[in-house]
């Protein structure tokens, strides 16, 4: 695939695509999570360049949204599913779901959904569901006690780009890797040439270590796996809970997420935590000792009577000797037996196996007051305990590593499964919420509607009455104030982009004409200038003349539904009557589907040249000053205005006087 070919993809954005394990399989799936997984990328940006490659991959050329109206209908729409997510994943992969003319795409998502909609949006699983997020690929990892070392330089340059987590160092004998040796405390080294080189330190020979960059840096495994934890525990629980068919041992990868703490470190090996422990608490535990010895030899002190006699004491002092000499003489065993209980307490303190030997060299044999620590031997302790921790971690982490490693492509699996269950649940969820159906797509002109309701209403959807409405050719729509006619526009547009998403709809039934363009122009605000007037003409203008011609072969994949609300607000009313009656000729010529919503409808149809259908949404009438409607209009009859129903009432009230000049009124109505 060339991905330069997708629209919104240069050459830089192309090369960070190219890092990912397999970006076609990402983008022709529209896989949102995957494509976000690309260094410099983000979610917003991922389903962008998804949506573009859908596109391409359905030789989709888009444009179905033809005005703003319609774009923001469309984006009422995504709102209303995203609203019923629970990740910001399934709110971003929404997005690669759009309207679109191509039929193997609309197809697709008609069958994503129509499974969607069996799920069952189990409050369980969307709770598991809140713990779901992509999974990041740390690019922090460092490691510094160790390094790779060879002596080629191409060897060299290939080291640093496969494990670029550990330093690489270029040596040329055994004595440079010797001094390597001294300063990390362990040296892979790349080359053949160095086996059987004997130096001090932990140095190995592995020639393959760059074939398996999880022996050499462990810790790039592990902080995956730490870092993304939560979410892969929370993927799990969704799993189990949904019933959802991964393949991932799902036990298996909850018992390794046990064995690993926040920073990526093993956890739970008692031989680790014992020398960790005695790494850490050594200064601590050699204080406490020295503080053992020195208590229990001044209990001895201040126990004993110590008589010197005075040729011995001139001795002494001739000799230079001072209190540690005295201390040899007189109390040897007291201090053997204290030296010797510090030394129990270190070594039992740190709980010391192999390094004991070691430990007991910290406090000297020969007499001396107050104890002291010999700091050479507290210090060779030390590295040893740290050599034997690290390499025991290192250990620890291979094996680990090597259980997870292998495991990375189903827990990415998992997660994806989960967050996209997330999406299906949304779709489901929408589908529950406003009672819809899956409508029927046709390339018979016009649409049917039968109990639609629009979930788009300033109302609880429960209070939405539902419409009846079908079309098929050019109609006027009229009807009283406030009675309805744009939420009734707003309602067929919506089902018109949801049937072309290949969402389903809110409606009991509904027919939709397979159509290429959806253009809405919404009621203007007040008259127009003379050149914004002039501009909506020309719009107009190229609408009517690309509109389905009969000799077109092509027509019937170039429909266009247009929908206009109150069109007369551009300019005086007579003259608004004539233009859109010349728009209306226009679009019937060409066999469009169309409805206008208007107050002239009894003028236009006086203007144009043909027999225009006139739909009313008749007003049932007043009551207690609230007019009351049947939402759903009426085919063939021209609505009643509000004036004509208050003047009717007037009519039936009052003295015959009174009767008889409304009557005269209500006549002008007919």
């Amino acid at each position: 695939m060339d991905l330069e070919a997708i629209p919104g993809v240069g050459a830089k954005t192309a090369e960070r695509l190219a890092e990912l394990d397999d970006p076609e399989r990402a983008l022709r799936e529209g896989d949102v999570a995957a494509i976000a997984r690309a260094p410099g990328i983000s979610e917003g940006r991922a389903a962008r360049i998804a949506r573009g490659a859908i596109r391409r991959d359905h030789d989709d050329p888009g444009g179905f949204l033809g005005t703003d109206r319609a774009s923001e209908l469309y984006r009422e729409a995504l709102s209303l599913l995203q609203a019923r997510t629970v990740t910001d994943y399934a709110a971003r992969r929404l997005e690669t779901i759009y309207p679109s003319a191509t039929e193997s795409r609309i197809e697709e998502v008609r069958a994503f959904a129509t499974a969607a909609m069996d799920r069952d949006p189990d409050p369980a699983v969307r709770d598991a569901l809140a713990g779901v997020e992509p999974l990041d690929a740390p690019g922090d990892v460092r490691i510094r006690d160790r390094c790779l070392a060879t002596g080629d330089a191409e060897t060299y340059a290939r080291a640093q780009e496969a494990i670029p987590e550990v330093s690489v160092e270029l040596v040329d004998d055994a004595r440079k890797l010797s001094e390597l040796a001294r300063g990390y405390a362990t040296v892979i080294a790349l080359d053949e040439d160095f086996t059987g080189v004997e130096v001090d330190g932990d140095v190995r020979v592995e020639p393959s270590a760059l074939e398996n960059p999880a022996e050499v840096v462990p810790e790039r495994v592990l902080t995956f796996f730490a870092r993304n934890r939560d979410s892969l525990r929370a993927a799990a629980t969704v799993a189990q809970q949904a019933d959802i068919e991964v393949d991932c041992d799902l036990d298996a990868l909850a018992d390794a997420l046990d064995q690993l703490d926040d920073d990526g470190q093993v956890r739970g090996d008692e031989e680790l935590d014992r020398l960790t422990t005695a790494v850490d608490d050594l200064d601590a535990a050699v204080s406490t000792a020295e503080s053992v010895a020195n208590d229990r030899l001044r209990e001895a002190i201040e126990e004993r009577d110590v008589t010197i006699e005075g040729a011995d004491l001139l001795t002494l002092v001739e000799r230079g000797a001072g209190v540690d000499s005295l201390l040899g003489r007189e109390l040897a065993d007291e201090y053997a037996d204290a030296v010797a209980a510090a030394r129990d307490h270190l070594v039992d303190a740190l709980q010391l196996r192999d390094t004991e030997r070691i430990a007991r060299q910290t406090f000297p044999d020969e007499p001396t007051f107050p104890v002291e620590r010999d700091e050479s031997v507290v210090s060779r302790l030390r590295e040893e305990l740290t050599a034997a921790r690290d390499r025991r971690a290192t250990r620890r982490k291979r094996e680990l590593a090597g259980e997870l490693s292998d495991a990375r492509p189903a827990a990415e699996e998992l997660v994806d499964a989960a967050l996209d269950l997330d999406v299906e649940l949304a779709i489901a969820r929408f589908a529950r919420d406003f009672d819809c159906t899956m409508p029927t797509l046709s390339a018979d002109p016009g649409f049917e509607i039968e109990g639609g309701r629009s979930p788009l209403l300033d109302v609880p959807f429960e209070a939405v009455e539902p419409v009846d409405y079908g079309v098929d050719g050019v109609t006027l729509l009229s009807g009283v104030n406030s009675g309805g006619k744009t939420s009734t526009l707003d309602l067929v547009a919506l089902m018109v982009l949801l049937a072309h998403m290949g969402l389903p709809v809110p409606a009991a039934e509904a027919r939709v004409e397979r159509l290429a363009e959806l253009h809405y122009h919404a009621k203007t605000q007040g008259t127009l200038d003379a050149g914004a007037f002039e501009s909506t003409l020309r719009e107009f203008g190229g609408l009517v003349t690309g509109v389905g011609d009969e000799d077109d072969e092509t027509a019937a994949s170039a429909r266009k539904l247009v929908l206009v609300d109150e069109l007369e607000s551009i300019t005086e009313p007579g003259a608004s009557a004539k233009i859109m009656a010349g728009i209306l000729e226009a679009l019937d010529e060409r066999g469009a589907t169309a409805v206008f919503v208007s107050h002239l409808a009894r003028e236009i149809r006086a203007a144009a040249d043909f027999d225009v259908q006139v739909d009313g949404i008749q007003a049932v009438g007043l009551e207690d000053g609230e007019l009351r409607v049947n939402r759903s209009p009426v085919k063939g009859e021209l609505a009643r205005s509000t004036p004509e129903l208050i003047v009717e009432k007037l009519a039936e009230d009052g003295d015959e006087q009174s009767k008889a000049f409304y009557r005269r009124l209500l006549a002008k109505f007919e």
